[in-house]
């Protein structure tokens, strides 16, 4: 850990980088950015000696970007990742600690407070985060980071905010506008829509004069250097006289807008994080916008809007400032219930559409409008008459919330949902039995099955025979996790005995056969639970759907570890973790890895076993490292050869890796062996230190054993943290275990 005063590790250039698999969440950045080389320099130095660093300035000034640059250039140091958390679009401060941990991907769905949860999945981790946009949730912000700074000792924080977040731990560091950098920005921006462009000695004076005349702001600059399109930088220099304002500049563009582009940059602004083309038709059309295309291409051509590429789809988003200029324009209150139809009726369709093909893009779709869906459901607690939309949002998006790692979100709106909502309907019925579904940890297997209870009486009460049956399904799920066996079997053999009912969701209905099979096989009857799988798999396959198949296939696994067919295991649970990777679906990722090291020592492959459950307890960690608390899902647990040093060092090798070199370990496409290119063999004394890194000792613990300066010992670990191309200790502990390959 470092303590206050102490510098950051010394960042190098990694070679392996994406071997070892970085992690976190920074953006790509969609524009150049411009030299701010002293402002990046002191934000650095200031890192080293705070765990707090608030960069401050006015809107447009060009904060998040430097944050980002700066998260980016000390990634390094920080082994468990630098995360961005997105605050521009949240309404509800409450949804702050919920963002927070949906942008660290953390799982967690024990029965804790948001904040809570933080704190226990965050506590042994080394990261950085990154709180963009504060301002507008600053009390929030301000707690739950002073909660974090308290009980997480080695986490930092990088904040964006117009105010301070007031605490004695916070070191301010404002952002000025742009000086001689503003002439560079202009140069680059103007180039874009006037090619050949540069700053000339004929026309220095005109481009400084603009930019002073602009405050230096580096959204003012590019909203300005647009309109070299159609005229020159005198003209624009005369015509900008007297606008020294952000808030002017702006007014400026938008007064230089067809009515039809005013109109959309103002409905618009509804959207949170980006939309696509279809949903701005659906929310901004209408007859006084007859060709929304032709008004997106205006504003994107006058840097109003952003054009990204997510995936295969094209997306646009607003700069802060320039989506709030739009809200102070949208004249018409009905666009906000626009915007809520139009993803409601999104969320319908990916339900409908789940089971089947093209599930991964689903899932690519969810998470890019994830604070849409936010800003939605917002709207519909927020408004009178429109609380049960909210429900049937929520309910809609079961699939999601619980196979996709979203649960701690899914969670949050479902406890607001049902709240708002106490009259006997199937919306409700729905709701209660997808609550229950995401309470599915030890200490919440027991609220998990009174609400999926309460859900089938409701449902059958109103007819709602579906909804019935999705909640039984639940009922079972939680007796199966509580090691009910026979509870569980009796549940799932009378759900598949009865034929599926209309309305009835067909992901869930197989999954009853899939519990019905683990059952089996957990009651060692192996030969049945794959005669259940097999007439599962074949459904899976015919629909070509993937979530289901994949619990179809690690099922199959387990039932052939019962018969002690180890190869024909590994084979299914190997294909069962190629298809639940891709849609994140950490639960299942984590059981199968689990099984996966419970074939590996089986067939006496003891480094690949610990590596395997090194990597499992990874992802667990994020979830619920108890499995449940459940006999039978902690299996795997009993792999674990205590007091081993060649099996500790292969399941600490395993734990520090990323979630994507352990998916590709586990699946035999990358070996477990540490990259040492020519020339970087270590000394004597370098050895030595690596040696004491591995036995897990800090930098002054290695000063005191050998006899040195603390600073010394720093500085051996930085040069073999180089020579190895490695950018943490345990990669260093992890080399060591493995006999130095390459050396």
């Amino acid at each position: 850990m470092t303590t206050r005063g102490e510098r950051l590790p010394c960042v190098r250039p990694n070679p392996w980088g994406a071997l070892l698999n970085m992690v976190g969440s920074l953006p790509l950045e969609a524009t150049s950015f411009v030299d701010r080389r002293e402002e990046l320099a002191a934000a650095k130095q200031a890192l080293s000696s705070t765990r707090l660093l608030t960069l401050t300035g006015p809107g447009g000034v060009g904060k998040s970007r430097l944050a980002v640059r700066l998260a980016g250039a000390v990634q390094r140091a920080f082994p468990d990742g630098v995360w961005l958390v997105a605050l521009q679009d949240i309404e509800d401060e409450a949804l702050v600690p919920v963002a927070m941990a949906q942008a660290l991907r953390l799982d967690d769905f024990a029965d804790l407070s948001p904040e809570q949860a933080l704190v226990e999945r965050l506590r042994d981790r080394r990261l950085l985060v990154v709180l963009d946009n504060c301002e507008h949730v600053i009390e929030t912000c301000s707690a739950l980071v002073a909660t974090l700074l308290r009980n997480v000792p080695a986490i930092r924080f990088v904040a964006t905010s117009r105010h301070r977040l007031g605490l004695t731990e916070e070191h301010l560091l404002e952002i000025g506008p742009l000086k001689d950098a503003a002439l560079s920005l202009f140069a680059d921006r103007a180039a874009v829509v006037a090619p050949g462009f540069q700053v000339t000695a004929e026309n220095r004076d005109a481009v400084s004069a603009l930019c002073r005349t602009l405050d230096g702001l580096p959204l003012a600059i590019e909203l300005a250097a647009v309109r070299l399109r159609d005229q020159g930088i005198e003209q624009l220099v005369e015509k900008l006289d007297g606008h020294q304002t952000l808030r002017a500049t702006v007014d400026w563009s938008y007064a230089l807008c067809t009515r039809q582009e005013q109109l959309v940059w103002a409905r618009a602004s509804v959207f949170a994080g980006g939309f696509g083309l279809d949903a701005a038709e659906a929310v901004c059309a209408g007859p006084d916008v007859p060709d929304v295309l032709e008004a997106i291409a205006g504003l994107v051509d006058k840097s109003v809007l952003i054009r990204e590429r997510d995936s295969d789809r094209l997306r646009y988003r607003m700069l802060d400032t320039i989506r709030h200029y739009g809200r102070e324009k949208l004249a018409d209150p009905g666009i906000r219930r626009r915007h809520r139809d139009w993803f409601l009726a999104l969320a319908a369709d990916c339900e409908r559409k789940w089971f089947g093909p093209g599930q991964r893009s689903t899932v690519a779709l969810l998470r890019a409008e994830q604070d849409n869906i936010r800003a939605a459901l917002d709207y519909c607690l927020t408004t009178p008459g429109e609380a049960l939309m909210g429900l049937r949002l929520a309910g809609s998006l079961w699939f999601y919330w619980h196979g996709c790692s979203a649960r701690l979100e899914g969670r949050y709106w479902l406890e607001l949902t049902l709240e708002a909502n106490p009259q006997p309907t199937a919306s409700r019925a729905r709701g209660l039995w997808v609550a229950g579904l995401l309470a599915n940890c030890v200490e919440d297997l027991s609220t998990g099955s009174a609400l999926a209870q309460e859900a089938s009486e409701l449902a059958l009460s109103l007819g709602a025979f579906a909804e019935a049956a999705h909640a039984d399904h639940v009922v079972g799920l939680m007796a199966l996790f509580s090691d009910d066996v026979s509870l569980a079997r009796s549940i799932f053999e009378s759900a598949v005995a009865r034929p599926v009912v209309d309305g009835q969701l067909m992901s869930l209905a197989l999954l009853d056969h899939v519990e019905l099979a683990a059952s089996y096989a957990f009651g060692g009857e192996a030969d049945l639970a794959i005669q259940v799988c097999r007439r599962a798999r074949i459904t899976c396959q015919r629909a070509g759907e993937e979530w289901v198949l994949s619990y179809v296939l690690r099922v199959l696994a387990l039932a052939h570890t019962v018969k002690d067919e180890w190869e024909t295991a590994d084979a299914y649970a190997r294909e069962a973790l190629a298809l639940k990777h891709p849609l994140h679906d950490m639960v299942g990722i984590g059981l199968t890895l689990d099984l996966l090291a419970v074939i590996a020592s089986a067939r006496q492959r003891d480094e690949r076993a610990a590596v395997l459950l090194g990597v499992a307890d990874g992802v667990w960690r994020d979830i619920d490292i108890n499995r449940f608390g459940s006999l039978h899902y902690n299996a795997a647990q009993r792999a674990k050869r205590v007091g081993e040093r060649g099996f500790e060092l292969a399941y600490r090798r395993g734990r520090a890796r990323g979630l994507d070199w352990g998916v590709s370990y586990a699946l035999e496409r990358v070996d477990v062996g540490r990259p040492v290119g020519k020339g970087s063999a270590l000394t004597r004394r370098e050895l030595e230190v690596a040696g004491l890194v591995a036995e897990g000792l800090s930098n002054a613990e290695i000063a005191d054993r050998l006899v040195i300066a603390r600073r010394t010992a720093e500085g051996h670990v930085e040069r073999i943290l180089g020579k190895l191309g490695f950018s943490s200790r345990s990669q260093i502990a992890a080399w060591i275990a493995g006999g130095r390959d390459g050396d």
